[in-house]
Protein backbone atom coordinates (compact mmCIF):
# COMPACT_ATOMS: atom_id res chain seq x y z
CA UNK A 1 0.00 0.00 0.00
CA UNK A 2 1.59 3.52 -0.67
CA UNK A 3 1.21 6.84 1.20
CA UNK A 4 -1.53 9.40 -0.29
CA UNK A 5 -0.41 12.93 -0.50
CA UNK A 6 -2.69 14.68 1.97
CA UNK A 7 -2.79 17.77 -0.24
CA UNK A 8 -3.84 15.98 -3.16
CA UNK A 9 -5.94 13.66 -1.48
CA UNK A 10 -8.20 17.43 -0.56
CA UNK A 11 -7.59 18.75 -4.36
CA UNK A 12 -9.28 15.22 -5.24
CA UNK A 13 -12.01 16.00 -2.88
CA UNK A 14 -12.44 19.63 -3.92
CA UNK A 15 -12.51 18.37 -7.66
CA UNK A 16 -14.86 15.50 -6.76
CA UNK A 17 -17.28 18.40 -5.30
CA UNK A 18 -16.88 20.56 -8.35
CA UNK A 19 -17.66 18.07 -10.28
CA UNK A 20 -21.01 16.97 -8.33
CA UNK A 21 -22.17 20.49 -8.14
CA UNK A 22 -21.99 20.96 -11.84
CA UNK A 23 -24.05 17.98 -12.38
CA UNK A 24 -26.77 18.42 -9.86
CA UNK A 25 -26.83 22.19 -11.44
CA UNK A 26 -27.06 20.97 -15.26
CA UNK A 27 -29.30 18.03 -14.40
CA UNK A 28 -31.80 20.72 -12.72
CA UNK A 29 -31.54 23.30 -15.07
CA UNK A 30 -31.76 20.52 -18.15
CA UNK A 31 -35.04 18.89 -16.73
CA UNK A 32 -36.78 22.87 -16.93
CA UNK A 33 -35.34 23.77 -20.26
CA UNK A 34 -36.70 20.49 -21.52
CA UNK A 35 -39.79 20.53 -20.17
CA UNK A 36 -40.52 24.30 -20.71
CA UNK A 37 -38.67 24.31 -24.17
CA UNK A 38 -37.47 21.68 -25.48
CA UNK A 39 -34.06 22.76 -25.51
CA UNK A 40 -31.40 21.37 -24.16
CA UNK A 41 -28.57 22.97 -21.83
CA UNK A 42 -26.23 23.12 -24.75
CA UNK A 43 -28.63 24.13 -26.93
CA UNK A 44 -29.33 27.14 -24.56
CA UNK A 45 -25.80 28.04 -24.10
CA UNK A 46 -25.05 27.87 -27.90
CA UNK A 47 -28.29 30.21 -28.85
CA UNK A 48 -26.91 32.58 -25.68
CA UNK A 49 -23.13 33.03 -27.24
CA UNK A 50 -24.67 33.52 -30.41
CA UNK A 51 -27.08 35.74 -29.64
CA UNK A 52 -24.15 38.07 -28.06
CA UNK A 53 -22.80 38.27 -31.62
CA UNK A 54 -22.14 41.68 -33.71
CA UNK A 55 -21.21 43.07 -37.12
CA UNK A 56 -18.19 44.75 -37.24
CA UNK A 57 -14.52 43.40 -36.24
CA UNK A 58 -14.43 40.37 -34.10
CA UNK A 59 -18.47 40.60 -34.13
CA UNK A 60 -18.92 37.36 -35.19
CA UNK A 61 -17.27 33.91 -33.48
CA UNK A 62 -15.70 31.08 -35.58
CA UNK A 63 -16.57 27.78 -34.40
CA UNK A 64 -13.56 27.19 -32.55
CA UNK A 65 -14.60 29.90 -30.22
CA UNK A 66 -18.41 29.06 -29.61
CA UNK A 67 -17.14 25.58 -29.58
CA UNK A 68 -14.65 26.21 -26.68
CA UNK A 69 -17.16 28.66 -25.13
CA UNK A 70 -20.32 26.03 -24.85
CA UNK A 71 -17.18 23.54 -23.71
CA UNK A 72 -17.99 20.97 -26.91
CA UNK A 73 -15.93 19.52 -29.25
CA UNK A 74 -15.60 21.68 -32.65
CA UNK A 75 -17.24 18.76 -34.50
CA UNK A 76 -20.01 18.09 -31.29
CA UNK A 77 -20.60 22.24 -31.99
CA UNK A 78 -21.31 21.68 -35.75
CA UNK A 79 -23.26 19.02 -35.27
CA UNK A 80 -25.53 20.98 -32.76
CA UNK A 81 -25.82 23.87 -35.10
CA UNK A 82 -26.79 21.90 -37.82
CA UNK A 83 -29.64 20.15 -35.92
CA UNK A 84 -30.59 23.54 -34.46
CA UNK A 85 -30.31 25.29 -38.21
CA UNK A 86 -32.84 22.28 -38.90
CA UNK A 87 -35.50 23.26 -36.27
CA UNK A 88 -35.06 26.79 -37.94
CA UNK A 89 -33.42 28.53 -34.48
CA UNK A 90 -29.82 28.95 -36.40
CA UNK A 91 -29.08 29.94 -39.56
CA UNK A 92 -25.64 30.15 -41.69
CA UNK A 93 -24.01 32.20 -44.19
CA UNK A 94 -20.77 32.28 -45.76
CA UNK A 95 -18.56 35.14 -44.51
CA UNK A 96 -18.37 38.21 -47.56
CA UNK A 97 -14.80 38.46 -47.06
CA UNK A 98 -13.70 35.28 -46.58
CA UNK A 99 -15.56 32.37 -48.81
CA UNK A 100 -13.37 29.65 -46.20
CA UNK A 101 -15.58 31.53 -42.96
CA UNK A 102 -19.37 30.70 -42.19
CA UNK A 103 -21.11 32.36 -39.89
CA UNK A 104 -23.71 31.51 -37.78
CA UNK A 105 -26.36 33.60 -36.64
CA UNK A 106 -29.62 33.13 -34.40
CA UNK A 107 -33.02 33.39 -36.14
CA UNK A 108 -35.98 35.39 -35.54
CA UNK A 109 -37.38 32.54 -33.94
CA UNK A 110 -34.28 31.30 -32.00
CA UNK A 111 -33.81 35.07 -30.35
CA UNK A 112 -37.90 34.68 -29.28
CA UNK A 113 -37.03 30.98 -28.00
CA UNK A 114 -33.57 32.11 -25.65
CA UNK A 115 -36.03 35.03 -24.51
CA UNK A 116 -38.68 32.46 -23.60
CA UNK A 117 -36.02 30.55 -22.14
CA UNK A 118 -33.93 32.64 -20.52
CA UNK A 119 -36.12 33.29 -16.95
CA UNK A 120 -36.31 29.54 -16.94
CA UNK A 121 -32.72 28.83 -16.83
CA UNK A 122 -32.52 31.70 -14.61
CA UNK A 123 -34.81 29.91 -12.62
CA UNK A 124 -33.61 26.82 -12.48
CA UNK A 125 -29.92 27.62 -11.71
CA UNK A 126 -31.46 29.69 -8.61
CA UNK A 127 -33.57 26.64 -7.43
CA UNK A 128 -30.26 24.43 -7.83
CA UNK A 129 -27.78 26.20 -6.32
CA UNK A 130 -30.21 26.99 -3.27
CA UNK A 131 -30.80 23.45 -2.74
CA UNK A 132 -26.90 22.62 -3.06
CA UNK A 133 -25.80 25.03 -0.59
CA UNK A 134 -27.77 23.24 2.11
CA UNK A 135 -25.69 20.38 1.55
CA UNK A 136 -21.89 21.21 3.47
CA UNK A 137 -19.88 19.47 0.98
CA UNK A 138 -20.96 22.30 -1.35
CA UNK A 139 -22.14 25.10 0.36
CA UNK A 140 -18.77 27.36 0.17
CA UNK A 141 -18.82 26.10 -3.83
CA UNK A 142 -22.17 27.56 -4.04
CA UNK A 143 -20.77 30.60 -1.95
CA UNK A 144 -17.84 30.85 -4.43
CA UNK A 145 -19.74 30.46 -7.44
CA UNK A 146 -22.64 33.53 -5.96
CA UNK A 147 -19.27 35.65 -5.84
CA UNK A 148 -18.13 35.37 -9.27
CA UNK A 149 -18.24 38.90 -11.10
CA UNK A 150 -19.60 38.67 -14.77
CA UNK A 151 -16.45 40.50 -15.85
CA UNK A 152 -14.52 37.59 -15.01
CA UNK A 153 -15.97 35.43 -17.33
CA UNK A 154 -15.19 37.94 -20.73
CA UNK A 155 -11.80 36.77 -20.81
Amino acid sequence: MTATDPALTALASGWSALSLLHGKIEAHIERALQSGHDLSVREYSLLDVLSRQHDGPGGHLQMGQVASAIVLSQSATTRLVGRLEDRGILSRYLCPTDRRGIYTDVTEAGLKLLEEARPTNDAALREALDRAVTNPELASLVEAVKAVKPSALSH
